[in-house]
This record gives structure tokens, C-alpha cells and sequence, in this order.
């Protein structure tokens, strides 16, 4: 595993976001980068993007959950995004896994890190992405065709 971890001033969910203002506030966050739309939003449980932007002095929008498919071209505009987005900063989608595999791919990113390193990390952090395959596959390939990418 190396000395991989994630960066400290990045946080993810694990469930969903009860209260986006107190959710914000007990994180100390500057921004906030949100995954969901507005199907989310008309969920019961849901939270919407104008909560958010409520809730700290910076935020971005980029839709990447279900029925979307998270793919490289989103996990390049999430990249881009945390370049932008002072720190701390939350990034959230509904549940967490979709927010943690892009936490730990951006995190893995500015490491240097293996792929291998990365998943071990969140193996052992009992990431929400770490159980899923399809999102393992996602990190592996981000950080093969990212790192490479310069």
C-alpha cells in the first residue's frame, strides 16, 4: 500500500447528506463539487443543487449519477473541477460511491500512486466504491490514461 492517502482536504460521503448546511459547516468546507441532478432533488430524502450552493461560498454542478454513467469523460470534468475548487472541499453524489472513486482516483493522481496502491487504500479504508467493480475498473483506467496523460 505504500504511503498512498487521500488527500485530507477532500471529503466524500458515506450515505446521504441529511442537512447540506450543517454538512458543509461540520467539514470546515470552502466549496463543494455535486454529482447529482434533478432527479435527485425530487427524491424524498433528495437534495438539490440550490441547497448546496447555500451551503458554502463555492460550488460546481456536474451530473453524473444514475441513470448517467460514470465514465471518463465526467471523471476528466471532476478532475477539472477539483483543480478549480478552493479547499476543503465536499464532493458527494447520492450514497458515496461514485464521490469516493473520484476522490481516491484524483487523490491517487496527485500522488503518483499505483492503481494498485490506490484500491488498496480503499480496501482498507472500506471505501463506498471499494465493493463495486465497475467503479474499481473506473479508478484503475482513470489513473492509467489520467497519469499518463500529464
Amino acid at each position: 500500500m505504500a504511503d498512498f492517502e487521500v488527500l485530507p482536504d477532500l471529503k466524500f460521503n458515506r450515505g446521504p447528506v441529511a442537512d447540506p448546511q450543517q454538512y458543509a459547516q461540520d467539514a470546515g468546507a470552502a466549496s463543494w463539487l455535486y454529482f447529482c441532478g434533478e432527479e435527485f432533488a425530487a427524491m424524498e430524502g433528495g437534495m438539490s443543487y440550490e441547497q448546496v450552493q447555500a451551503a458554502v461560498p463555492v460550488s460546481e454542478q456536474i451530473v453524473s449519477d444514475p441513470p448517467r454513467v460514470l465514465d471518463l469523460d465526467l471523471v476528466e470534468q471532476h478532475i477539472e473541477a477539483l483543480d478549480r475548487l478552493p479547499r476543503p472541499t465536499l464532493v458527494t453524489c447520492r450514497m458515496g460511491p461514485r464521490s469516493s472513486a473520484v476522490v481516491y482516483l484524483y487523490s491517487g493522481l496527485r500522488a503518483g500512486a499505483s492503481a494498485d496502491d490506490v484500491l488498496a487504500r480503499a480496501d482498507a479504508d472500506q471505501a463506498p466504491f471499494a465493493g463495486n467493480d465497475e467503479l474499481r475498473d473506473l479508478v484503475r483506467t482513470g489513473l492509467e490514461r489520467f497519469s499518463s496523460a500529464g
